[in-house]
C-alpha cells in the first residue's frame, strides 16, 4: 500500500505560479496529476513515468511542467501562467506497475482569481 501526501496549493492571482508537491510513501512506475473543478469530473493533468516518457493534457501544455525525484519518490508540478479556469483540488495518483492508478492522495486546492 502506497500512500501519497500533497502539498503547495493556495490561492493565487491570474498569471501567477504554484508549485504542488506529492510524496509516496513507496517506489512507484507512474505518477501524476487529476483535477477536478465544481460541478466536473476529474480530468487527467499530467503524468512521468519513472524511467521516462510524461505526458500533459492540452490545456496545460507549455504552462505546468512536471518533475519528479526517484530518490525521495515525490513528484512535483509547476504550475505557470495560471488562469481562472485552472481552479480546482488537485489530486495525485500513482501506481506500482503499469496500469490503472491505485492510489490517491488527499488532495489539494488551488484557486486563481482574476
Amino acid at each position: 500500500q502506497v500512500q501519497l501526501v500533497e502539498s503547495g496549493g493556495g490561492l493565487v492571482q491570474a498569471g501567477g505560479s504554484l508549485r504542488l508537491s506529492c510524496a509516496a510513501s513507496g517506489r512507484t512506475f507512474a505518477m501524476g496529476w487529476f483535477r477536478q473543478a465544481p460541478g466536473k469530473e476529474r480530468e487527467f493533468v499530467a503524468a512521468r513515468w519513472r524511467s521516462d516518457g510524461l505526458h500533459y493534457a492540452d490545456s496545460v501544455k507549455g504552462r505546468f511542467t512536471i518533475s519528479r525525484d526517484n530518490a525521495k519518490n515525490t513528484v512535483y508540478l509547476q504550475m505557470n501562467s495560471l488562469k481562472p479556469e485552472d481552479t480546482a483540488v488537485y489530486y495525485c495518483a500513482a501506481n506500482e506497475v503499469a496500469g490503472a492508478y491505485e492510489y490517491w492522495g488527499q488532495g489539494t486546492q488551488v484557486t486563481v482569481f482574476s
